[in-house]
């Protein structure tokens, strides 16, 4: 499928793009028409940030805050859903007390977590039990594989992650690794969830798309927009798909990456990575009444 590129030679005034599909023109057309009902919900990492190294180093584009403040006052609720901790998302995103994201909700480990600006404060449940049980077999796990060299465990809490690009040999030490973390979860009920040169270990049942429709659901969204980069975005780009067949209009946007090229296909509009997700919401905002 082919979809159009926000290049990044792009004007920041650029006109709205228009979604390759007819399916995300309608989605498009549909938030137009009544932005009051509209849901836009966004991933973090390489969607409102770039990917680096050092996820702790990630921070969102530095038009990001402004484009989602210009953006949010004239839509239903913009919401971030990540994988990542909602108050680490937070501190990164630097969403906290901005003008104009009064009721900016960051949806935390694919939804298990949930923060409200309005109130400051983050809602969860208690912490699956094998969390703790993985936690204190990863590191003999990683040891045994032979894969200490370069790779690194990342705590969030609800989950852990086995980072691996920082390795001499990325894909290969990603590769040798999904089999061994897949059994160690499997004993523990927990899964794993493949990312960009990244091995998530978290609970099951909780995926971005269970988040993102009941979020829209819970809101009455007459619309829905979802922007996402990497393979842990695609439930809930099939949240969307979903959603369409149940009559409510939406937008697949890809945040454009050589490295997950499942989205990109799916998408029905991809743009050039976090800058172009950024154009793309002050686009829409200057839209917007």
């Amino acid at each position: 499928m082919g979809s159009h590129h926000l290049n990044s030679t792009d004007h920041p005034d650029a006109p709205l793009p228009v979604p390759a599909t007819q399916a995300g023109r309608d989605g498009l057309a549909a938030i137009l028409a009544r932005p009051e009902r509209a849901v836009i919900a966004l991933d973090f990492d390489g969607t409102l940030a770039p990917i680096v190294a050092d996820p702790d180093q990630a921070r969102a584009h530095p038009d990001a805050v402004p484009a989602l403040a210009a953006l949010a006052p004239k839509v239903a609720s913009v919401a971030v859903v990540t994988g990542r901790p909602a108050g680490v998302a937070v501190r990164n995103g630097g969403f906290a007390g901005v003008p104009g994201l009064e009721h900016l909700v960051v949806l935390g480990h694919y939804g298990a977590e949930r923060w409200d600006a309005a109130t400051g404060t983050v809602t969860a449940p208690a912490p699956h039990p094998g969390v703790a049980a993985v936690r204190a077999e990863l590191p003999g796990v990683l040891d045994r594989a032979g894969a200490w060299q370069g790779t690194w465990i990342e705590e969030k809490g609800r989950s852990l992650a086995v980072h691996t690009r920082r390795a001499e040999d990325p894909q290969a030490a990603f590769d040798l690794l999904r089999e061994p973390l897949a059994d160690l979860a499997r004993r523990h009920g927990l899964i794993v969830e493949p990312g960009r040169m990244v091995l998530e270990l978290r609970p099951p049942g909780m995926d971005k798309g269970v988040a993102l429709s009941d979020y829209v659901r819970d809101r009455g969204a007459a619309s829905v927009l979802y922007a996402g980069d990497d393979l842990g975005d695609l439930p809930a780009f099939t949240a969307v798909e979903k959603l369409r067949s149940d009559g409510v209009p939406g937008v697949l946007v890809c945040s454009g990456s050589t490295e997950v090229t499942e989205l990109s296909e799916r998408a029905d509009l991809v743009v050039n990575g976090p800058s172009g997700v950024v154009r793309l919401l002050s686009a829409l905002a200057a839209r917007l009444p």
